[in-house]
């Protein structure tokens, strides 16, 4: 069944731009322009960098150069991805690079956009709003997924079977909406770990199974399917 949505009436608050890219004077000529649009701007100098700011400043897009010491943009890349706070975020690559292999590569791993150097302000900021109305249309109102008489609200972190709620811990239920979000499809344990733990905690294989066998007793009913030697599977 489709996720059902219901839109509340609420003022849009100034997007969070990051920008990342070791040129300091493209930095600072982006942020400057961006600013006197109405965004609210943090600025990064390498990947490793723009990871740590990231989760910090939490940023509705975000502008990612491909060429940078210390983590290049392709990396970085992967590993937003890989975490669930930034599975959906809008990520443009800033590049000077015209080659299509790369941004080929850069869109399957997940890029919106790219952007070619020099910049053309003008030209950034319609890029940068037609990205941001996408993922805002995506996040607007309430994200709810149904399933029969199962239902899990990803706005208000909730879980009902039957109408009666159902308390799960934090893991348990990022876990669940996960596996939900895509009924059927098979969500390999490397990607679980992953997109549910991220890559900054060590977690035991185990792990997973604890949390799916508790997610199966306390709603009551079979609704993950083991994939022996491969992962789990959303079925209801």
């Amino acid at each position: 069944m489709q996720p059902n949505s219901k839109a509340p009436c609420m003022e849009a608050l100034p997007a969070k731009i990051l920008i990342v890219d070791d040129e300091a004077d493209i930095t600072e000529f982006i942020a400057y322009n961006l600013r006197a649009k109405g965004y609210l701007t943090a600025t990064a100098r390498d990947g490793l960098e723009g990871l740590r700011k990231a989760k910090e400043f939490k940023p509705d897009l975000i502008l990612l150069d491909v060429m940078m010491p210390n983590k290049d943009g392709m990396e970085t890349l992967r590993d937003l991805r890989a975490l669930p706070d930034f599975e959906d975020t809008a990520i443009l690559f800033l590049t000077a690079m015209s080659d299509e292999k790369s941004e080929i590569e850069g869109l399957r791993l997940g890029a919106d956009d790219y952007i070619a150097k020099p910049i053309k302000p003008e030209l950034l900021a319609t890029r940068i709003a037609a990205a941001l109305r996408r993922t805002r249309k995506e996040d607007e109102g309430e994200k709810r997924m149904s399933f029969g008489d199962l239902e899990i609200n990803q706005t208000k972190f909730t879980v009902t079977y039957q109408e009666q709620d159902i308390a799960l811990a934090k893991k348990e239920f990022e876990l669940l909406s996960l596996l939900a979000s895509k009924p059927g499809r098979v969500f390999l344990r490397n990607e679980i770990l992953q997109r549910v733990w991220g890559t900054d905690v060590i977690v035991g294989d185990r792990t997973i199974d604890v949390h799916i066998r508790k997610i199966r007793q306390k709603v009551g009913i079979d609704l993950i399917t083991t994939v022996k030697g491969v992962g789990y599977k959303f079925e209801m």
